[in-house]
């Protein structure tokens, strides 16, 4: 009984230690923007996906994704209209789930990728919204094809804080364009104009 009654207490003990290195770590976490450490951040490749999706004949929403892309992000919290972010996405690694469409998809129906073989992005502005410090609109410069238009993405912070042994911020954002204006034509007006991009990322702290 003395057995069990000691290796009860050692598990009770080790239940407890960690459940306060749970509540430390999870102290360690933050949802308020201005709490987050500033300085230069780069995205997570595997935890950094841009979802995309396009009307399909009307009969339903074709979803794929940008896997691959690489971020950078120069994070001021006392001054989030220093902040600035640059983006590279790989089109030659585009993953819509069926390899007959990611072929299509390299040729010059589409993103060309012989001739432009990434997508970049560059911020011009970012503006925290007045009633929702943790939602932020960015705008900046898209450039696809050869082609550059401004584009504007709803951000929203999710938290920071450190996770694995790095200091991480994680945000999600939504932006809208329309593929014509980047000279991709392909199957208008059957096919959708408009591309929804959704974008998850986790940002490291260097």
């Amino acid at each position: 009984m003395r057995f069990i009654s000691h290796t009860t207490l050692a598990a009770a003990a080790a239940l407890s230690l960690l459940a306060g290195g749970a509540v430390v770590a999870q102290a360690a976490l933050t949802q308020t923007p201005v709490e987050v450490q500033a300085g230069a951040y780069k995205l997570d490749p595997d935890h950094g996906k841009i979802t995309w999706s396009v009307d399909h004949m009307g009969f339903s929403t074709y979803v794929g994704q940008f896997v691959n892309a690489r971020a950078e992000l120069t994070l001021d919290p006392a001054n989030p209209s220093a902040s600035r972010l640059t983006a590279t996405i790989p089109l030659t690694e585009v993953d819509s789930n069926n390899d007959g469409l990611d072929g299509h998809l390299q040729t010059a129906d589409f993103f060309d990728t012989a001739n432009h073989p990434v997508a970049t992005f560059v911020s011009r502005s970012v503006t925290v919204d007045p009633g929702d410090a943790s939602e932020a609109t960015v705008v900046g410069d898209l450039t696809l094809r050869g082609v550059t238009r401004p584009v504007t993405m709803e951000v929203d912070f999710n938290q920071a804080g450190v996770s694995m042994g790095a200091y991480k911020a994680g945000f999600d954002g939504e932006a809208t364009i329309k593929r014509s204006d980047f000279g991709i034509t392909y199957g208008l007006p059957v096919l959708g104009d408009e591309v929804t991009l959704h974008i998850e990322g986790e940002f490291i702290r260097q």
